[in-house]
């Protein structure tokens, strides 16, 4: 071989080198779909979602009596800031336990959103279902509540008082007898010291 060709073999070799570098190490591995690229569902690509960090929360659901709340332990997905780990949590209370426990929340209930104010007010926005799908009666109406107000208090220190909205909107009340014009704050007056975990 010539000076010449090999020269330009060299040439050829390190603008190889220099293509490969600016399309493949430059350019982050996160917008190339790479191993540490997140998932739709929020963990990790190649990290199986059994992986994702979860907490144990404080629960409320419908004892056996009718009459009162009984609290449950269950593991909810981690979230950071508050605000998502509200959202978690409220979820995880919307969702149908399994059984023997009953939801104090009616089927189908879903969280719109959530919002939370500097004064460490919680405004939780949730679907119709929850005043349309209600089965009424003031016992039933304060179990539904204080189900919902009770989880984000008691698992979330930064969170002190819970307003419910449905559909976006301010209501009375859900069903005629609890006021829901107000933040509530905790109160586990209903709440029996059965764990059934």
């Amino acid at each position: 071989m010539t000076r010449r060709a090999i020269l330009s073999v060299v040439g050829f070799v390190v603008a190889a080198i220099v293509i490969w570098g600016v399309l493949f190490v430059a350019v982050p591995r996160w917008s190339r779909g790479g191993a540490d690229s997140a998932a739709p569902d929020g963990s990790t690509a190649g990290t199986p979602p059994a992986a994702q960090r979860k907490i144990t929360a404080t629960l409320y659901y419908v004892d056996d009596d009718g009459l009162s709340l009984v609290p449950a332990q269950r593991d909810v997905p981690f979230g950071e800031p508050v605000v998502e780990q509200a959202r978690f949590i409220v979820e995880a209370q919307l969702a149908a336990p399994a059984q023997p426990l009953v939801s104090a929340v009616p089927a189908g209930t879903t969280l719109r959103a959530l919002y939370l104010s500097e004064l460490g007010d919680a405004f939780v926005d949730l679907s119709g279902d929850i005043t349309s799908k209600h089965t009424g009666g003031s016992m039933d109406e304060i179990l539904t509540v204080y189900a919902i107000v009770n989880a984000l208090t008691v698992n979330l220190p930064a969170i002190t008082r819970v307003q419910i909205l449905v559909d976006g909107k301010e209501v009375d009340t859900l069903a005629g007898h609890v006021d829901l014009r107000n933040p509530l704050s905790k109160n586990l007056t209903w709440v029996t010291a059965d764990n059934p975990s």
